[in-house]
């Protein structure tokens, strides 16, 4: 089995990324399946490009996709994609999206095919906070997550895809009161329990 894991490029004014940087500590196999990893911009259209891109050109059985969310406690497990793109804040392009259709062609809605239950029951067993959620907001996060639901509805019938937030490295708290962080080995257990469920 190929396991494609994604990850952002900084935005917002920080200068990294945990979902991105903790990709870079996995390890390449994982049970004999490939594990491959690749940075994703964090721009509406550029994200959803790449992602066509890193399908067509690897054809992954599992695409785990990853975001920053800075107030989340613990890794989030995404239920669910909304076709809409609709946030206060720009993306790294400078855009900023109201009400905007991902898909025309697209459902409102789909769900993670992960066993998202399943990998939330093992990451909290593993010792680190988890939760399941059924909103991945209308940012850059939930564009890719609603595109790879797409793409595997419409072109990639066999695979399955889903989206885990992540919360803060301990260096991006300083100065945020009462902000939630994890380490890196803490978010590598919790996703490491993740993978082996998928």
């Amino acid at each position: 089995m190929k396991i494609l894991l994604t990850g952002f490029e900084p935005f917002g004014g920080e200068e990294i990324n945990p979902a991105f940087e903790i990709l870079k500590s996995l390890p390449d196999s994982i049970g004999g399946h490939e594990i491959l990893k690749r940075e994703l911009p964090t721009s509406y259209n550029k994200s959803t490009k790449a992602i066509e891109s890193f399908l067509e050109e690897e054809r992954p059985d599992v695409v785990l996709s990853l975001g920053q969310a800075g107030g989340a406690f613990g890794l989030v497990v995404e239920k669910v994609g909304l076709n809409l793109r609709d946030a206060s804040a720009a993306d790294n392009d400078g855009h900023i999206a109201t009400h905007e259709i991902i898909f025309e062609d697209g459902d409102t809605a789909y769900y993670s095919t992960l066993p998202v239950k399943d990998m939330v029951k093992k990451i909290v067993e593993s010792n680190v906070p988890a939760s399941l959620s059924y909103s991945a907001g209308a940012y850059v996060c939930n564009n890719v997550l609603y595109t790879l639901l797409y793409m595997g509805k419409k072109r990639y019938k066999h695979m399955r895809c889903g989206f885990i937030h992540v919360p803060y490295f301990p260096e991006q708290v300083v100065g945020k009161r009462k902000a939630f962080y994890m380490t890196v080995d803490e978010m590598k257990r919790g996703l490491m329990a993740a993978l082996a469920v998928i």
